[in-house]
């Protein structure tokens, strides 16, 4: 599979650790040209030279992608020194966890600026360079946050909801030009996302919560390298649907992704069942009206 990316040029932000980085160590080979993007350039010229030394051609970037100057910055430099885009990972991400009325306007932003407004960012600065190749592929990693949202999540789900309906719509704006859009869902993947490093705790402020909160932070305090998911797995997994022809719009990735999938997908069958003719009875009767 790795070598339906050679002489290709892939840009992937949230470089530095995760899934970005191993996706990266991952397509590096000989004819694979890697853009990697991340805050930290330390860690992020460590996974580009690992890259090289596996025959592959890699710049480290820095780029905070909730400012929209450094996605231009990135991906100018990126095309400058490599010659074409074929592939953008949407891949940063940050964690603010709590209940929605102890979260701060101040984290609610960050929440959204990382999560939505820097795959957006990146995204408006790849198109142009893409549609005049007329062709492209743009994967924006979201999570099972994505699909449903769930209690202390509040920050974190608006913002997947969000990046999803970003690129639903921005599938049909796209396909025009040769540019093809996939999703990606996953579960719980033993990354860095749940490290102190990656993760912002809203600050207790409401009695009410007390005992809930307290459940719930030793929950995903506990939950921090004892995710399920195997990230190299997914990496190999996101080269494996990258290669296809046409890639697939949406991958739900890992056992517990396909479980929240599937009890959406019930839970709506069964919304719309339950009121099915109280929705189809709010039509214009046109032969009513007065």
């Amino acid at each position: 599979m790795k070598r339906a990316f050679e002489g290709k040029v892939v840009l992937i932000t949230g470089g530095s650790d995760g899934i970005g980085a191993e996706l990266a160590r991952q397509l590096a080979g000989p004819g694979v040209s890697l853009a990697l993007a991340a805050r930290s350039v330390e860690r992020l010229q460590a996974v580009a030279r690992r890259c090289e030394e596996k025959g592959a051609r890699a710049i480290a970037i820095r780029c905070d992608v909730s400012v929209e100057a450094d996605c231009r910055g990135f991906v100018e430099s990126a095309a400058r020194q490599l010659g074409r885009i074929d592939v953008l990972v949407n891949n940063a991400a940050s964690f603010y966890a709590g209940y929605f009325e102890e979260l701060t306007p101040e984290q609610m932003e960050g929440q959204l600026a990382t999560s939505l407004i820097g795959p957006m960012n990146v995204t408006r600065a790849v198109l142009p360079v893409m549609r005049k190749q007329r062709s492209g592929h743009v994967i924006s990693i979201s999570s099972s946050a994505g699909v449903a949202g769930f209690e202390f999540g509040t920050a974190y789900a608006a913002s997947k909801f969000g990046l999803e309906g970003f690129m639903d719509s921005l599938h049909a704006e796209v396909a025009p030009f040769g540019i093809t859009t996939t999703i990606v869902n996953p579960g719980f993947f033993r990354t860095e996302l749940l490290t102190e490093q990656s993760t912002n705790y809203a600050e207790p402020s409401i009695d009410d919560y007390d005992e809930r909160r307290a459940k719930q932070l030793e929950f995903w305090k506990a939950q921090n390298g004892q995710q399920s998911g195997d990230p190299a797995k997914l990496a190999r997994a996101l080269i494996t649907i990258a290669s296809q022809e046409p890639p697939p719009r949406r991958f739900i990735a890992g056992d517990d992704a396909i479980g929240t999938a599937e009890q959406k997908v019930a839970d709506l069958t069964a919304e719309i069942a339950a009121f099915r003719g109280l929705s189809t009875s709010l039509a214009f009767d046109e032969g009513k009206r007065t």
